[in-house]
């Protein structure tokens, strides 16, 4: 069944899975928040059991998503009010510390292809302040207190032969951070989510997964520190636009008295077996494919300055 299961990194799309079947999942905790005059609603999801992990098929943790309909679009400030909202979220899954924390922000991702380089973008844009405190200490900001930022872009393991995991871990070994941030690109099960959500949570991340690539998982119980995920979805699977569209189009036949028969045989297939008919005649040649936006280039440029914005007021 896990074969033909559509892939999404997002918890909130799994859980809404749930609720088109109209099954309740037992052990998770789900909160809402709406931010009208700003566009923005925020879902904070928490998996408190095992068996509710289980079920979502992510680990026991808390996944906290923001979705910006207009995040997307051209704004000259980068959305700040985005990326003011994204510290908020980040500071509620810091680490409660006294004084300054030192941070690692790794960027995931592949720098050459552009729907997978948001992770690298990002750190480019952070302020990194860790080797301007070891070399003048913390008044060079004229500050009683700074934060320790550092950054790293692993690359890919077809670039550098090593596991993302294996290059990070090596690097906290030596800089003791006292939490990591991970930034990732995702896929989404829904297309209007491209480039809209932010998904943030303290679980870590398994790099690759979404595209069924997967690579050793970079959490607590992996590297020794806290992990914060930040995510967001820029591709989509295939077989998921065609399923959207063909639920579409079941829609707009039973509008239509001579191919109501038809919208009845399909209807009376439920979701996987849909999703595996379409895997089917899209294979083998389409079946592995994922779509982004044609604008991708600059979707992922302004992403960036809204993630690494809202990283560096978290970290201010």
């Amino acid at each position: 069944m896990s074969q033909f299961q559509v892939r999404t990194d997002l918890a909130l799309e799994t859980r809404e899975k749930f609720q088109e079947d109209n099954v309740e999942i037992k052990g998770v905790r789900v909160e809402e928040e709406s931010r009208q005059e700003l566009e923005i609603k925020i879902t904070t999801m928490a998996i408190e059991t095992e068996n509710g992990a289980k079920a979502m098929g992510k680990p026991k943790g808390t996944y906290i998503t923001l979705e910006a309909a207009n995040m997307d679009t051209q704004d000259e400030d980068y959305h700040r009010e985005i990326s003011v909202e994204l510290a908020r979220l980040v500071k509620r899954l810091l680490p409660k510390k006294e004084g300054p924390i030192s941070a690692l922000v790794a960027g995931l991702g592949n720098r050459e292809v552009t729907p997978d380089a948001l992770g690298p973008r990002v750190v480019d844009n952070l302020m990194i302040t860790r080797h301007v405190l070891k070399e003048f200490g913390k008044y060079a900001y004229g500050e009683e207190e700074v934060n320790a930022i550092s950054g790293i872009v692993p690359g890919v393991m077809g670039q550098t032969g090593m596991e993302s995991q294996e290059i990070i871990r090596g690097v906290i070994e030596e800089t003791r951070p006292d939490v990591m941030v991970a930034i990732d690109a995702l896929a989404a099960r829904s297309t209007r989510r491209l480039g809209r959500t932010i998904q943030i949570t303290d679980t870590g991340i398994n790099p690759g997964s979404g595209v069924g690539n997967h690579r050793h998982g970079l959490s607590e119980g992996t590297l020794g520190i806290p992990v914060i995920a930040i995510g967001v979805p820029t591709v989509v699977d295939a077989a998921t636009i065609v399923s959207d569209t063909m639920h579409t189009l079941i829609q707009a036949m039973e509008g239509h008295s001579h191919l109501q028969a038809l919208s009845t045989g399909l209807n009376a297939l439920n979701d996987m077996e849909k999703y595996e008919l379409i895997r089917e005649l899209l294979s083998p040649q389409l079946n592995t494919m994922f779509v982004t936006p044609k604008d991708i280039d600059e979707s992922v440029k302004r992403l960036s300055y809204t993630l690494s914005e809202g990283l560096n007021i978290a970290f201010a």
